[in-house]
């Protein structure tokens, strides 16, 4: 079924109104239902429905974040890097409000966006920033930075810890932002969080190769990670280094 909304919430993105283009799909929905609607975002270009879940404030419940599913969304992620956006900060919020959401099931829309090329990618962009904390949590099993000794995994060591049980339950880390997520790819998707922390860590050996590299090639990691800033003072604001693959593992 081709829906009128649709190609006015098409003309109203190009013209710029995003505002606009969101309250044309929300008005099918409250003329013709929620099915409406849905049927409605499956005809939007993947492009097209990022922008609107993308600039939408996320703070707030949008019908569209409420109504989005799986692969919708993991097709709308996906090309986000688009933006160039080297903060991920709209990133982290459109997934935040998707993925904990009242009634949705955070694991079906990670596997969605793992399933995709360039989902792992994406989901890296999601913990950039906290790079060295998703570290900490996988040696240690907690989210208690005070516990961790700042070292670096070997590549073995972290792919057999990835697999462990972490100590700390859901409730207690149930934020609806990236310890949340980290818990539950780690609990769910361990393969996938192997894949992501493996792309966080090439990209920090190439930002420390060439601090003064091309933005345009890879993110911007010049800021001190979450783990720096809460626990830096302790360690002189030492980077979490490198073990020798023979030493004993630290979980």
């Amino acid at each position: 079924m081709h829906y009128p909304a649709v190609v006015k919430a098409q003309n109203l993105i190009r013209a710029g109104d995003i505002v606009g283009a969101e309250s044309a799909l929300v008005a099918l929905a409250d003329e013709e239902g929620d099915r409406a609607l849905v049927l409605a975002m499956e005809q939007l270009p993947p492009k097209d429905l990022l922008t609107v879940i993308r600039e939408y404030d996320s703070s707030k419940e949008s019908v569209l974040n409420l109504l989005i599913t799986p692969a919708m969304f993991a097709r709308a992620v996906v090309i986000e890097k688009q933006y160039k956006d080297l903060t991920h900060a709209k990133l982290r919020g459109m997934v935040n409000a998707v993925l904990f959401r009242e009634d949705a099931d955070p694991v079906e829309f990670l596997q969605a966006i793992g399933d995709l090329d360039g989902g792992a990618d994406a989901l890296a962009d999601y913990l950039l920033e906290y790079w060295g904390r998703v570290e900490s949590f996988v040696r240690t099993g907690s989210f208690d930075a005070s516990e961790d000794d700042g070292t670096l995994m070997s590549e073995e060591h972290m792919i057999a810890a990835v697999y462990g049980k972490p100590r700390v339950e859901q409730d207690e880390v149930a934020d609806s932002d990236w310890m949340e997520f980290t818990w539950l790819l780690r609990t769910a998707c361990p393969d996938l969080l192997i894949e992501v922390l493996t792309i966080l860590r090439a990209r920090f050996k190439a930002f420390n190769a060439d601090p003064e590299g091309e933005a345009e090639d890879r993110p911007d990691m010049s800021h001190q990670s979450e783990i720096d800033r809460e626990v830096g003072e302790d360690r002189g604001g030492a980077r979490p280094r490198a073990v020798d693959p023979d030493e004993e593992s630290a979980i």
